[in-house]
């Protein structure tokens, strides 16, 4: 079976928490704080490798896991990062958030690498916050988690050219006979079930050539695994319609096509086509002919009519292939990461949200998020640091602007104390 979709879990790995050490050494009774910051933890990395070409190695593990970030020690030993985890996947891979069904990463290029989850940042040791002022700092921080989140990967081929029709059209025999593939062929629909990728030389030059399993009407819908096949025709340059020549009406079949694909995706119905009439062999194809050329004609494609199976004219198609090639452009396909994080930057987002309910004061925001989970609320020493960053961030002045008196309740993000300063 062929695996181009699958839903993983990535967990980053979580930052290693700070110390609190203070140095002892003989002759020296008053030793300045020694504890170390953690380790980052590690990230999560896709990479591409050519080698592969399904997805199927997701098929029994669903679950991946960075490693986690080591703490700080005394002498102000920091701790080590955490290993970062990189996964392989095929070229052509789109990585997906499942939540919010953004693009984070289109991975196309060989040996190109995309952080998806990255490792929480480490906890500074009480060494970090020595001042002039704070000569014995007792705090520390802990170290964040790494991100965590479900993803899509779809796999989409990267192909110049896709073999698009009907099932039973003959795309598979014209795949088989211009190149190395070898997919299965037999006189009955639905003979393939995935796609098939061969390249095609021709007068000492070469392209990549799919054969895209054959579409019904509805597939834009689903009908007929139609999602699964037409995001494979999303990369390709230019698309051979090809046309069953024993057909009843192959014009009311290039038709249907066509709005499936349009219906699908409105890009795909733009894309360069050659409309070509296979089995010219058999003699009951020649009088659709003409039809498929006014018909091809009036729709601003080319047309040519073939034999696949006998391989009458199917050199002089894969010359025009190759000649309309050279008038198209190379589509642009760029990695696209857009990736939330814990992790702030030295200025850091200090915006944050107030919101009064009740007598119950809310606040929220990525600053008071990651000043929660770095804190070890049981140390007085770490909470009174924490009146200071609030102070300086503009969360207390906003709270007391807000009325807020002694014995209310206020969330700093989840954390639920009780209003005493």
């Amino acid at each position: 079976m062929f695996f181009d979709q699958v839903k993983i879990n990535v967990k980053a790995g979580k930052g290693g928490n700070g110390v609190i050490s203070f140095r002892r050494e003989k002759f020296v009774s008053h030793g300045g704080p020694s504890g170390g910051n953690g380790g980052r933890g590690g990230h999560i990395t896709f990479t591409v490798n050519s080698q592969l070409n399904t997805l199927i190695r997701f098929k029994k593990k669903a679950h991946f896991k960075a490693g986690n970030g080591s703490h700080g020690g005394s002498k102000n030993k920091n701790g080590s990062m955490g290993n970062d985890l990189i996964i392989q996947v095929p070229a052509g891979t789109v990585i997906y958030h499942s939540e919010t069904g953004e693009v984070m990463a289109d991975l196309v290029e060989e040996g190109k690498k995309v952080i998806i989850a990255r490792g929480g940042k480490g906890g500074r040791g009480n060494t970090a916050f020595k001042t002039s002022v704070r000569q014995t700092p007792r705090y520390a921080e802990r170290g964040l988690p790494g991100q965590e989140f479900w993803i899509t990967l779809e796999l989409k081929i990267i192909a110049d050219v896709g073999i698009i029709g009907i099932p039973n059209a003959g795309k598979s025999t014209l795949l088989a006979s211009v190149t190395a593939a070898k997919p299965k062929i037999a006189d009955y629909p639905f003979t393939t079930l995935q796609p098939n990728l061969g390249v095609v030389f021709i007068d000492h030059r070469d392209f990549v050539m799919a054969d895209i399993p054959g579409l019904i009407e509805g597939a834009h819908t689903g009908t007929g695994l139609g999602h699964q096949f037409l995001r494979h025709i999303e990369r390709t340059r230019l698309l051979i319609h090809l046309l069953d020549g024993t057909s009843e009406n192959p014009i009311t079949e290039l038709e249907k096509i066509n709005k499936e694909l349009k219906l699908f995706n409105p890009i795909l119905a733009e894309k360069p086509q050659i409309v070509v009439l296979n089995k010219k062999d058999l003699p009951m194809t020649h009088e659709h002919w003409l039809a498929v050329q006014e018909k091809a004609k009036s729709l601003g494609y080319p047309a040519d009519f073939i034999s696949a199976v006998a391989q009458m004219g199917v050199k002089n198609l894969m010359r025009r292939v190759m000649e309309i090639l050279d008038t198209l452009p190379k589509e642009q396909l760029t990695l696209t990461p857009q990736i939330p994080t814990f992790t702030l930057d030295k200025k850091g987002d200090q915006s944050f949200t107030l919101e009064k309910i009740d007598e119950i004061y809310h606040v929220k925001g990525q600053k008071i998020k990651e000043i929660v989970l770095q804190t070890y609320w049981d140390n007085e020493d770490a909470v009174e640091y924490v009146h200071i960053q609030l102070e300086r961030i503009g969360v207390l002045p906003a709270l007391r602007e807000e009325g807020v008196k002694d014995g209310h309740t206020v969330f700093l993000d989840d954390m639920e104390l009780e209003w005493m300063w």
